[in-house]
């Protein structure tokens, strides 16, 4: 099969053939229909942060596509089942996966980190893992809910709890960004969304902020936030993963308010203890997305509550993959996704 592979300290992945991948015991061989890409695949390209296995590695975290074969024990799927892949597998039998917080599972395997992605035709994953797609919705579309659309509806709804009423800042409406703003919206809150990019604010307008605010036009863009909060958010969420955005977002909050931080920085933050205590403020992490939120997320897709169209910008053949990379670098539309 063909597959876009990372080799260690290579800028670049190499479309190379390959083996391709046979299910053992309880699992799925899915041939992939279309995977997106993410900035995270950038942080192991540009930045020089290593992946969990070893090089030569094939990344992909985003996928959808048909069960091709399955494991003589595998019950719960038939071949030619559409489906969707989560970024993150779990064990199903950890203390965490127990609590239904398997996006903390201490045995987790992200695609594409922990074990080869779906940058290739085929990819073999637990069976049990898989979500079912509708015939009416386009495999080339719902792969991005494997983390570019579950994460955010992760962190609006379970880990920041954002309710009916609330103010709500988006602090970066990159392709996690933009779903965080319409995660928001669908759940009642009255959103800001913040960017530097205006393509990007319209489009965060579209899926339902309500206002938007480029940082650059001033010096203080936690103070606007304020002003145009009467007192600051009630809840801030940083998707970017840089230092000063954290503070931006930290700084909007109006007191008893909570910052979700869900963009990933190697960097230390310094954030003012005296303000989280005599404010009440609390700070969140969230972490990708726990297997039961799935069904929920594809229902609110069928329902039209949430959007796809605005956020998939177009495909790429795998052969150029690269050049999609280029385009994520440029800061050229939402998600692209591959098609193998």
């Amino acid at each position: 099969m063909k597959a876009a592979v990372l080799r260690k300290g290579s800028p670049t992945l190499e479309v190379l053939d390959v083996p391709t991948p046979a299910p053992g015991p309880g699992q799925a061989l899915v041939e992939i229909a279309a995977c997106g890409m993410c900035h995270t695949d950038l942080h192991y390209l540009d930045h020089g942060v290593s992946t969990f296995k070893a090089p030569p590695i094939i990344l992909g975290h985003e996928p959808a596509g048909t069960v091709a074969a399955l494991s003589p024990d595998v019950t719960n799927v038939s071949e030619g089942d559409r489906v969707l892949i989560p970024a993150v597998l779990s064990c199903g039998r950890c203390s965490y996966c127990r609590a239904g917080r398997e996006n903390l599972c201490d045995h987790l395997a992200m695609l594409g980190n922990h074990i080869d992605g779906a940058y290739a035709e085929y990819v073999v994953v637990p069976a049990n893992e898989l979500v079912p797609v509708p015939d009416d919705l386009s495999l080339e579309q719902v792969s991005v809910v494997a983390d570019a659309v579950s994460t955010p509806y992760h962190a609006v709804t379970k880990r920041a709890k954002v309710r009916p009423g609330e103010t709500v800042a988006v602090v970066g409406c990159g392709g996690v960004g933009l779903n965080v703003v319409q995660c928001a919206a669908v759940a009642g809150a009255s959103v800001i969304a913040v960017d530097i990019n205006d393509d990007r604010l319209t489009i965060a307008r579209e899926l339902g902020a309500s206002e938007t605010l480029n940082p650059t036009t001033t010096d203080r863009p936690d103070k606007a936030l304020r002003k145009l909060t009467d007192g600051g958010v009630d809840v801030a969420f940083e998707v970017i993963g840089k230092p000063d955005t954290i503070g931006l977002a930290f700084n909007a909050l109006r007191r008893g308010g909570r910052v979700c931080v869900i963009g990933f920085s190697h960097e230390p933050v310094e954030l003012a203890a005296s303000k989280i205590m005599f404010y009440e403020l609390e700070v969140i992490g969230s972490l990708g997305c726990g297997g039961g939120e799935y069904p929920e997320i594809i229902r609110l897709i069928e329902e039209g509550r949430l959007k796809l169209d605005p956020i998939v910008s177009g495909t790429i053949p795998l052969e150029q993959i690269n050049d999609g990379f280029d385009k994520l670098r440029a800061g050229q539309g939402i998600r692209w996704v591959v098609t193998p």
